[in-house]
């Protein structure tokens, strides 16, 4: 023990040793980790990496390749002296599920501990109701596991992303208008239920900014904000390199933002939010009625008019580009991202990219990066798999350290 005192002031500290078993597990997770970000990679550049010994690093090596959770990778070529042994994860010691549920697709894929995807499916979804989705939910889950050859036991964790709040630690859902029922109490646990306890559960706009985090505009970039505008309109907001969701996990709700020339004390603005409703494909669709268009109508109609000159439809899209130019305007007041992430059916249209950024000059002294996602409707099954892969990695690793 050490100890200091000067006048009244008495500060001891005391040096903790750890015991074996917790030193061999930490620097097992050092290495572990070193191997995921870098593999393939050898004994000498990992003890480099990780300021380890090579003894050291030579143990944890051995218990985790015991554990299951790395295997030798062949050999380094080229350079002088002979060769090193390489190292990598085991690709098959765990398997991730990432399932992205939305108001007209369920899009689901399942990868190896490695990230690689193995197999895909995408269902139209079926939305009569909860139950008929958590259902179908559970069946392209399971097929999943099959197509890949395993059952659904040996997988590792499922992340699921879906429309509304996800409260963290509570089991329920709001706000999620798009999906009939979705809101009902008790809901994650029924989708527990179908999966099993390994489940995530998380806000789809937020799984969107983690997979543009992890495969997209956002890799390099730690300070970002991915802005979906598609059946409703959500922010997902990445701080430090982490999302950020909010002291009841409803950051990012941007969709109940008040909108100048709506009345925002109307019912429908406080349940649905005044600009969800307005800059939605909904509300692009109602906006395009009331300026004179007919026959059957969706965004990406009003889109594909405009894109051909109609001039009305050029219209309704500028008064879209408004709508998004003051979200960001708003958002790039209050987080100054350097990076905002245009994605969803209406807002990755590459028609809405250069008025956006051109009214946003205007109406801010703000300048973040403005960019259409590349990834489009894959952002949120990147995203699941991602948050599917970093629980993989803890929950595997913690069984080996307690096996």
């Amino acid at each position: 023990p050490l100890s200091y005192r000067g006048g009244s002031t008495s500060i001891e500290t005391t040096t903790v040793t750890g015991t074996p078993s917790l030193l061999r597990a930490i620097n097992e997770r050092t290495v572990l980790e070193c191997v995921r970000r870098i593999g393939p990679i050898s004994r000498a550049q990992l003890a480099r990496e990780t300021a380890l010994s090579k003894p050291t690093v030579s143990q944890a090596l051995a218990g985790l390749q015991e554990a299951g959770l790395v295997r030798e990778a062949g050999r380094s070529k080229g350079g002088k002296g002979p060769t090193a042994i390489l190292y990598q994860l085991n690709p098959r010691a765990g398997w991730v599920v990432g399932i992205d549920v939305g108001r007209n697709w369920v899009r689901a894929a399942i990868a190896d501990v490695t990230g690689a995807f193995v197999a895909r499916r995408d269902e139209r979804a079926k939305v009569r109701s909860a139950e008929t989705l958590i259902s179908q939910i559970g069946e392209i889950a399971h097929g999943l596991a099959s197509d890949a050859g395993i059952k659904w036991r040996q997988v590792t964790v499922a992340a699921v992303g879906s429309p509304g709040v996800v409260h963290p630690g509570r089991e329920e859902v709001e706000l999620a208008h798009s999906l009939p029922g979705w809101g009902r109490q008790g809901l994650v646990a029924l989708v527990h239920r179908e999966l099993g306890t390994k489940t995530i559960f998380e806000n789809d706009v937020n799984l969107a900014a983690l997979g543009e985090r992890s495969h997209g505009l956002g890799r390099d970039v730690d300070e970002f904000v991915y802005l979906h505008i598609g059946t409703g309109v959500g922010l997902g907001i990445v701080v430090h390199g982490e999302l950020y969701r909010g002291a009841g996990g409803a950051a990012g709700e941007v969709g109940y933002l008040p909108l100048w020339g709506t009345d925002v004390r109307a019912p429908e603005s406080r349940t649905r939010g005044a600009l969800d409703r307005a800059a939605s494909a909904g509300g692009v669709v109602e906006a395009a009625k009331r300026a004179g268009m007919t026959g059957p109508l969706t965004g990406e109609r009003v889109f594909a008019a405009a894109s051909k000159g109609d001039r009305v439809a050029k219209k309704v899209v500028a008064q879209e580009a408004d709508r998004i130019a003051m979200t960001i305007a708003a958002v790039a007041a209050v987080l100054d991202p350097a990076l905002v992430i245009l994605g969803g059916g209406m807002g990755a249209n590459p028609e809405l990219l250069e008025p956006v950024r051109e009214r946003v000059r205007v109406l801010s002294p703000f300048r973040p990066a403005i960019e259409v996602s590349e990834l489009r409707e894959e952002a949120t099954l990147y995203g699941s798999v991602s948050m599917a892969l970093q629980a993989a990695h803890a929950r595997l690793f913690d069984r080996s350290a307690t096996a």
